[in-house]
């Protein structure tokens, strides 16, 4: 018996059958791709739980694991009135992306009752008046603060830490301790250093986990259990998906399919991929999406070290909202995008539109309706706006937002990425071009090791004043 709460792909809207033979692909474009697709599946699965895949295996090896966040949640939900987590890109874009999914969307703004947990906040950036701001609404005595970062040498996060461990020690003593939770590695990195010397409490990031790949691990675990949600069931939403992501025939294999076609799409250049929920709750999934997909694919050498300059760009939208704004472009700009439509079949709400207006035609048909039947109407004419204008996009259905559709929405879409990595021939799972704007940032604030790079930039041609207004 098929189960209901999978995701449902509609990838209709791909095909020249619904998009015209111009923009669109035909069943012979995939039969011309059979042999990378073979070498694609068998990449992932001959690397599945190596090297930079351990990801795959999240659902099976952290059953000890998985019970110490739970017991861990239980304490912070009973003794803590705000959760806080320290860190940046992976370690920040999943925890928000699954609070939002799957909490209240006004989840701070509760009282304390309707909440049942403690208020929680995501500092991923330095802004000094974000900053500023966090600590201007929460008793930091009463605050759990998550610092996240695999090596410990994150500026970002690691400079949060300093003022916030500063803050701790001088209002706690030596106490203070009790207020922190580190989630690192095992054995490298500055964090595990602290944390020893500090005694934290600490979880370990696996190897072979990198940080956009580590929702499903404790970065992402601890923040969601401490939050009420249920862990399990998106782990096992996960380990669900991997079943059928793991088939070796694409037409039963959503994330191969899909990887295909946005490869097949990047090579008729197509390099802009919209990610466009039609649910404000799915709406931080699209930021982690563009983590995930740009950081993976955006690569200047190939796995033989050819320059080939890969990637395609991600661009967040949320319908109905941007109806008003970047449809226009979709609809009659460049032909170089594929939107993916994220659906949701059965809110946890249903809100009923008041009769009233009926002398005014325009407004008057509204009632009667509901608000979810007049967001599904709008994901389904900007659908059909797009088909009609030879435009390729697909859909990704959730049956509901839960635990369970929101593992398997994370795992499809890593296992999509993976697949893509392998069709472009680069390493999806490293980020060299982020490193140098490390190194520029260490020599700038005058990091020891980093006097050469600071004399490169120094050296670097000087701004113009004819090209300053």
């Amino acid at each position: 018996m098929k189960n209901e709460k999978m995701l449902k792909f509609d990838f209709n809207n791909m095909f020249a059958e619904n998009v015209g033979k111009k923009e669109g692909f035909e069943k012979e474009h995939l039969k011309k791709l059979d042999s990378k697709i073979n070498d694609a599946y068998n990449f992932v699965l001959k690397n599945r739980g190596k090297g930079m895949m351990g990801w795959t295996e999240l659902m099976s090896n952290q059953d000890e694991i998985v019970k110490d966040i739970i017991n861990t949640a239980q304490n912070v939900r009973k003794n803590f009135d705000n959760f806080v987590v320290l860190g940046i890109g992976g370690s920040a874009l999943g925890p928000m992306a699954v609070f939002t999914a799957l909490k209240h969307l006004r989840y701070n703004d509760l009282c304390e009752r309707a909440r049942g947990g403690p208020k929680f906040f995501v500092e991923d950036n330095i802004d000094p008046e974000r900053m500023q701001a966090l600590l201007d609404v929460i008793d930091i005595k009463k605050t759990m603060f998550n610092v996240i970062s695999k090596s410990g040498a994150t500026s970002e996060t690691m400079a949060q830490y300093l003022i916030i461990i500063d803050l701790l020690k001088k209002y706690l003593g030596k106490d203070a301790s009790k207020n922190v939770i580190a989630t690192t590695d095992i054995a490298r990195g500055n964090l595990i250093k602290i944390a020893k010397a500090e005694n934290f409490k600490t979880f370990y990031i696996p190897d072979g986990v990198g940080g956009r790949f580590s929702e499903l691990c404790p970065v992402g675990l601890l923040p969601a259990a401490v939050l009420g949600i249920d862990i399990k069931m998106l782990l096992k939403g996960a380990a669900d998906m991997d079943k059928i992501c793991m088939e070796k025939d694409i037409n039963k294999n959503p994330a191969l399919m899909s990887a295909a076609l946005q490869y097949l799409a990047i090579k008729a250049g197509k390099n802009i991929s919209v990610m466009m929920p039609y649910a404000d709750s799915l709406r931080l999934m699209s930021d982690w999406y563009c983590q995930l997909w740009g950081e993976s694919l955006g690569k200047e050498n190939d796995l033989y070290g050819n320059k080939v300059f890969a990637g395609q760009t991600p661009v967040k939208a949320l319908g109905v909202t941007d109806q008003h704004s970047q449809v226009q472009l979709y609809t009659e700009g460049p032909f170089d995008k594929v939107i993916t439509f994220l659906a949701v079949e059965k809110f946890r709400t249903i809100f009923e539109i008041t009769r009233g207006c009926e002398d005014i035609p325009d407004v008057g048909f509204l009632g009667g309706h509901t608000l979810n039947e007049l967001l599904d109407a709008e994901r389904i004419a900007t659908e059909y706006a797009l088909k009609v204008k030879n435009r390729l996009n697909y859909t990704i259905y959730l049956p509901e937002v839960s635990e369970y559709t929101i593992g398997q929405l994370l795992y499809v879409l890593q296992m999509q990425t993976a697949y893509c990595g392998a069709f472009l021939g680069i390493d999806a799972f490293n980020q060299p071009g982020v490193e140098e704007g490390k190194n520029a940032t260490y020599a700038l604030l005058g990091k020891s090791g980093y006097e050469k790079k600071k004399k490169e930039i120094e050296d670097a041609p000087k701004k113009l004043k004819e090209y300053m207004m």
